[in-house]
This record gives structure tokens, sequence and C-alpha cells, in this order.
């Protein structure tokens, strides 16, 4: 037996799809956009760091950085590429864990560079950023649910 138009009309209610639960719920939106920009950022800069495009990536590492490392600078960007790369990849899959390691990963960069004592406007863009990824972590623990939950929990 078939449900009621009523029944029919009231479920369609229920199961809004994510799209329309995405243009509905401000905190949902957040979630997505957030992900999605932490996604595509970490992206971007982990190629260019293997390409100088946008900049020339060694300059930004520290100098007593450089020192303790047992390679160059741009071997050094390269490694922080391929990070960056399994961040955005990590975001993809699961932003729940993603974001704090994201969070740090930021904290790191942050640290570097005011170390430095140069870039100050860069370091200060990164703790926005920083604040963004510790956003997400809370948007995350709503919105994604932790590995090895069963289904409607979070």
């Amino acid at each position: 037996m078939s449900a009621s138009w009523s029944e029919k009309h009231q479920l369609s209610h229920i199961r809004a799809t994510t799209a329309e639960r995405v243009s509905t719920d401000p905190s949902l939106s957040a979630f997505w956009i957030l992900r999605i920009g932490f996604v595509v950022l970490p992206l971007l800069m982990g190629l260019d760091k293997f390409a100088n495009v946008m900049t020339y990536w060694p300059d930004y590492l520290a100098p007593w950085v450089v020192a303790i490392l047992p390679f160059s600078a741009q071997t050094a960007m390269h490694v922080v590429g391929v990070v960056e790369l399994v961040a955005a990849a990590s975001m993809i899959i699961k932003p729940r864990y993603a974001s704090y390691v994201l969070a740090l990963w930021l904290l790191g960069i942050i640290i570097n560079l005011v170390s430095m004592g140069i870039f100050l406007d860069v370091a200060l863009r990164d703790v926005g950023l920083l604040v963004a990824a510790l956003a997400l972590t809370r948007l995350a623990s709503k919105y994604d649910k932790p590995w090895g939950a069963k289904h409607g929990t979070r």
C-alpha cells in the first residue's frame, strides 16, 4: 500500500538534500565553506612549493630552521608541499581530525614566521587562518561523524 500524499509530503521535508540543508543551516554552510577552503588552500600552496610560481618559498623558512636541516631549504619546501597536499586530502576524507592537524600546522608556520621577525603580515594572516581552522574543528565535531560511529551518532 502506498503512503498518502500528506505522508510523502512530510517525508520530503524530513529528508532534505544536502544542498537544501546547506542553504538553510548557517552552521552547516559555514562548515562546508571552511572545509572547501581548507582543501583548496593547502592544495594550491602545496603544489606551488614545487613550482615557486606564487613566491620563492625557501625565503619564508627561518634561518634557524635551515641551520638544523640535513638538506636544503628548497628540499624542506618540497617536504612542506607534500605535507600540505596530505592535509588537503585529509580534509576531504575526515575534517573532524584533519582540522586539528591543520591548526597545528598553521601554528608551526606562525612560529616560524614570527621567529624571523619579518613577514609579520603573513604571520598575522595565518593567525586568521588558524582561528578559522579552530572554528572548523568545532563545526566538524557536529557535522563529521567520528570513525567507527554508527549511523546517527556524532
